[in-house]
């Protein structure tokens, strides 16, 4: 389990699976933390993050050096990444662009998936709602999925979460199978029967029966018997 990315919506359980993941870990934890208290909202959500850990856990505030970070960090722990999702947002902050902010993803997938101890990245996914409506926010939900894909490529696994459960997320093409072979014999679907020939003798149907003869034999009813007169009858 080199790299785990977890993805979901918001409050779909995913720092509470990483925490549980982590929590399995035999030595040291780390985790890297990109938001920061801007506001007493965030101040808040931080405390309330920092006050669900253990006490023996190290974390490591970082909202802009992800790589860095990942290599400072000691070779046998575990590494919970909270979160790639205001990662990205301090990014654009920053006024780096979309191609920066991509290479720099790229670059952390890879330092993740190269440590020997597990790395576990969260992260949410904001591509399933409406379409927002300015041109900046439109940019980050893009550039958010970009960043995600990429993780989720250079993982061992990737879960969706929703509602505190998990559902495992595979490469379409191992899903779909092997390709198909360009004219091979099982690929193609079978011939149809051949349509009847066409003409007068195909189109007429059968002829019916013919009807009985018409005439006065046809027709005349069976005489009965001539009835007997008199005493002896």
């Amino acid at each position: 389990m080199a790299l785990t990315v977890l993805l979901g919506g918001a409050r779909s359980g995913k720092s509470a699976l990483a925490q549980r993941l982590a929590g399995r870990w035999d030595g040291p934890v780390t985790v890297l933390v990109t938001g920061q208290a801007r506001d007493a909202e965030m101040a808040e959500r931080i405390a309330r993050h920092r006050a669900g850990r253990p006490a023996g856990w190290r974390t490591v505030e970082e909202p802009l050096e992800l790589e860095t970070a990942l290599a400072a960090a000691p070779g046998d722990a575990f590494v919970v990444v909270d979160c790639l999702t205001l990662w990205v947002a301090n990014l654009l902050e920053q006024g780096l662009t979309d191609g920066q902010v991509e290479a720099r993803a790229r670059a952390g997938a890879a330092t993740a998936a190269a440590r020997a101890a597990p790395t576990v990245a969260v992260s949410n996914e904001v591509g399933a709602g409406i379409v927002p409506a300015d041109a900046l926010a439109r940019r980050y939900r893009d550039l958010l999925g970009q960043v995600n894909a990429g993780w989720a490529a250079a993982a061992d696994r990737a879960l969706l979460l929703v509602a505190g459960r998990a559902m495992a997320l595979a490469d379409p093409l191992d899903v779909l199978g092997p390709a198909p072979v360009a004219g091979a014999a099982g690929t193609r679907p079978a011939p149809l029967p051949p349509a009847p020939p066409a003409g007068p003798a195909a189109a007429r149907p059968a002829p019916l029966p013919s009807a009985p003869a018409a005439g006065p034999a046809a027709a005349a009813p069976v005489p009965f018997p001539p009835a007997r007169g008199g005493p002896d009858g």
